[in-house]
């Protein structure tokens, strides 16, 4: 607990470009979790390095990242937002962490396995002990909640596991974090292969929606959106493409499915997506204009990642030097 209230903390990665998904499902809740819970949102640009990154275009997604949280409507004097890389103690914890972290629950990671068969030049030490530097990042602000995608539960229950092994051995030092179980974001999936989740990796530009889609580009990615052969614009599991549709309007618009089925009804498939283009446009434009306005002011943002870096440091260092203390590393002469 800080200032009476429970900690939440997440983060996103500063690769790629973020997507409509990324928004409905994350960002978008973020911000209203703000006034609940006492929050810190990471980018976590140390987990970027474990593929291949352009230095320059790291640096100025990672500058990006920030913007586009405080675009959306994050606080920066409420929620703590910052770079992980700024905060030494992810690094220093997650040393401590591996070594109380059995090489065969890493081997059990799904997502090691993934992303070491689409990245098979580059099977490094990193990829392979990331859910750790994960579980330091959560630890580290003795986080009481995580809110995870169903892809990152596996990374959250071995941060558990981890977290109460060391608590077995040294009494209460973590607190032992439980997933954040709420008002779920909507699952937004591919515009071209509604199997799949929207994703900043797509190779297919139409696929994914980005938050700084121009509107024209916008209306042409959702003109261009698999369905199906029928015209009916109905809710169903059997139609992917329109089902996903509906839930990017609903997530959009605040509307019900049912609602929008009563609202579309006889009106076909190119109607309702024109329909979706301009929710999406609408609910973007708010967002986009406040991120053109952050991009200019160099000073202010410079500021919230000096001022947040040295809050998020504060905390960090409370919980590593209890650590440090516990697994019998000398004190330091002050």
């Amino acid at each position: 607990m800080i200032n009476g209230k429970k900690v939440l903390f997440s983060g996103m990665q500063a690769t790629g470009n973020l997507t409509l998904g990324n928004y409905a499902g994350a960002l978008k809740n973020w911000v209203a979790l703000s006034d609940e819970y006492e929050c810190y949102y990471g980018v976590v640009d140390m987990h970027s390095i474990t593929i291949r990154q352009d230095p320059a275009t790291l640096r100025q997604r990672a500058r990006n990242l920030m913007i586009l949280y405080i675009a959306a409507g994050l606080d920066p004097e409420k929620a703590c937002i910052y770079y992980q890389s700024h905060v030494s103690a992810h690094a220093e914890l997650a040393w401590i962490l591996n070594c109380y972290t059995y090489m065969g629950e890493l081997s059990r990671m799904t997502q090691f396995k993934d992303k070491s068969a689409k990245h098979a030049d580059n099977i490094n030490a990193g990829l392979f002990t990331y859910p750790v530097l994960m579980a330091a990042d959560i630890l580290l602000y003795q986080a009481d909640v995580v809110p995870v995608g169903a892809d990152q539960m596996q990374h959250l229950e071995l941060t558990r596991d981890v977290a109460q092994r060391f608590n077995n051995i040294y009494g209460d030092v973590f607190t032992i974090p439980e997933a954040y179980i709420g008002k779920s974001g909507a699952r937004i999936m591919s515009l071209q292969d509604p199997t799949k989740k929207m994703s900043k990796s797509d190779e297919n530009p139409n696929a994914s929606i980005y938050l700084l889609d121009d509107p024209d580009t916008i209306m042409r990615k959702c003109k261009r959106a698999v369905t199906d052969s029928d015209s009916q614009v109905l809710y169903s599991e059997d139609k992917p493409g329109i089902h996903n549709l509906i839930d990017i309007y609903c997530a959009m618009t605040g509307k019900q499915p049912a609602e929008v089925e009563r609202e579309f009804d006889g009106r076909g498939y190119g109607e309702f997506k024109m329909a979706v283009g301009e929710a999406v446009v609408a609910q973007l434009k708010p967002l986009q204009e406040r991120y053109a306005q952050l991009q200019k002011d160099k000073a202010y943002i410079d500021g919230v990642i000096k001022n947040n870096a040295e809050r998020a440091s504060r905390t960090a260092m409370k919980t590593l030097r209890k650590v440090q203390r516990k697994v019998g590393f000398p004190d330091r002469i002050r």
